[in-house]
């Protein structure tokens, strides 16, 4: 009798275990991600309160609801959002008004800030494709705002305008800007186990400068396209967290990326994968120093991206690290630079201290001599990709690393 009950409530407990894992919680993964940075308000400048910002922004992954995280992470002040709302973008700063959502806040329409922190948005019921364009629309009401978080050159148009116009079909007689401002990123829920993330780190040829505005032509945009299409890889989302300008050791456009990589990389939802294309500024600036500190050598910046990759993998993150592409002829090259951007990418293909390396100098240098850009990638200043570079990067990527 004892062994039939055993029996009976061995087979209800098989029974109901499909249902127990139907009932999981989602998981949330990053679908967009921008590093945000300090740009001041100089006198002169329209003051950010009292108008509406409308981000849009191009997601890789779909979900069945998204939360957004907004951010006053450079801000001096509270900064008071009295309402926010994400749609779908049909282009030129419009939105679909079905797919128009309120986002709220532990339940209420609009939150205060903190000076130096993010915050997340409730979940909102919006079902999403992948590489779809949304609009995230953010009013400010009248506060004093002397510093504003967003990321510069976003090679993306946001919409400002006079008022609260979050729920507006179309925007009138905005003013716009090419910078991301009080969003940083946003994240889909999943009941897929291997969703994940991938984060794209470096400067600003991961950022994408150059690239046609509003086309969504960066190398991780078409690394994310590339995803999606393919059904192996298609649970895999990019963000991208490059900043132009941006070093490893030293300060300037954004912090340094020793310094942002707990908030850039580490605290983005399901991240599992980084890529790293970093360093090229810190070689470029050997040549032009700025500050005391700037001239740097091979053995720094060798132990800085050891750094990195030992962070990452602290937190069980596959690192990739990504050949810095030609120099020669930008505006601070030089031949001891050189040297050391081909020094540094011989460490990267053969140290072993990455988990699999992305050749990009292979893929963009000028057969006919490998220091300088193929001109067919070049965007014309022999440092950045143009469109067509950024099209090669993303299509070298071998989409086994991510398995």
């Amino acid at each position: 009798m004892i062994l039939f009950v055993a029996r009976i409530s061995l087979s209800m407990l098989l029974i109901a275990a499909p249902a127990l894992r139907a009932q999981e919680p989602l998981r949330w993964v990053g679908t967009w991600a921008a590093s945000p940075m300090g740009e001041p308000v100089n006198p002169g400048q329209p003051s950010p309160a009292n108008t509406t910002y409308r981000d849009v922004v191009r997601i890789s992954a779909g979900g069945a609801s998204v939360r957004v995280q907004l951010t006053n992470e450079f801000g001096a002040r509270p900064l008071t959002i009295g309402s926010a709302h994400i749609a779908l973008s049909v282009g030129s700063g419009s939105i679909q008004p079905a797919t128009d959502h309120a986002l709220t806040f532990s339940g209420q329409p609009w939150v205060i800030i903190p000076p130096g922190a993010p915050v997340f948005s409730d979940p909102v019921p919006l079902q999403v494709t992948p590489l779809t364009s949304l609009a995230v629309s953010i009013f400010l009401p009248d506060q004093p705002i002397n510093d504003t978080t967003c990321h510069q050159d976003a090679r993306s148009t946001t919409f400002i305008t006079v008022g609260d116009t979050t729920t507006a079909a179309t925007v009138t007689d905005a003013r716009p800007v090419y910078s991301w401002c009080f969003v940083k990123g946003i994240d889909v829920s999943t009941s897929d186990p291997k969703a994940a993330a991938i984060v794209a780190y470096g400067d600003s040829i991961t950022d994408g400068a150059l690239s046609t505005r509003d086309a969504n032509h960066r190398w991780p945009d078409v690394l994310a396209r590339r995803l999606q299409g393919n059904s192996k890889t298609a649970h895999l989302s990019v963000l991208n967290e490059g900043i132009g300008g941006n070093r490893i050791l030293h300060d300037g456009t954004g912090p340094n990326a020793l310094a942002r990589f707990d908030r850039d990389v580490l605290a983005q939802s399901g991240v599992k994968y980084l890529i790293i294309l970093e360093s090229i500024n810190d070689i470029g600036r050997t040549a032009q120093p700025r500050a005391p500190g700037d001239e740097i050598t091979v053995p720094q910046l060798i132990s800085a991206l050891t750094q990195l990759v030992t962070r990452a993998h602290a937190h069980g993150v596959k690192v990739l690290g990504a050949t810095l592409t030609p120099y020669v002829g930008a505006n601070y090259a030089s031949p001891a630079g050189e040297q050391m951007r081909e020094a540094v990418n011989q460490w990267i293909r053969t140290s072993g201290v990455f988990d699999g390396v992305i050749d990009f100098d292979q893929v963009t240098r000028d057969p006919a001599n490998p220091t300088v850009f193929d001109p067919a990638a070049d965007s014309g200043d022999h440092l950045h990709p143009g469109d067509a570079g950024y099209e090669r990067m993303g299509t070298a990527i071998d989409l086994s690393l991510f398995h």
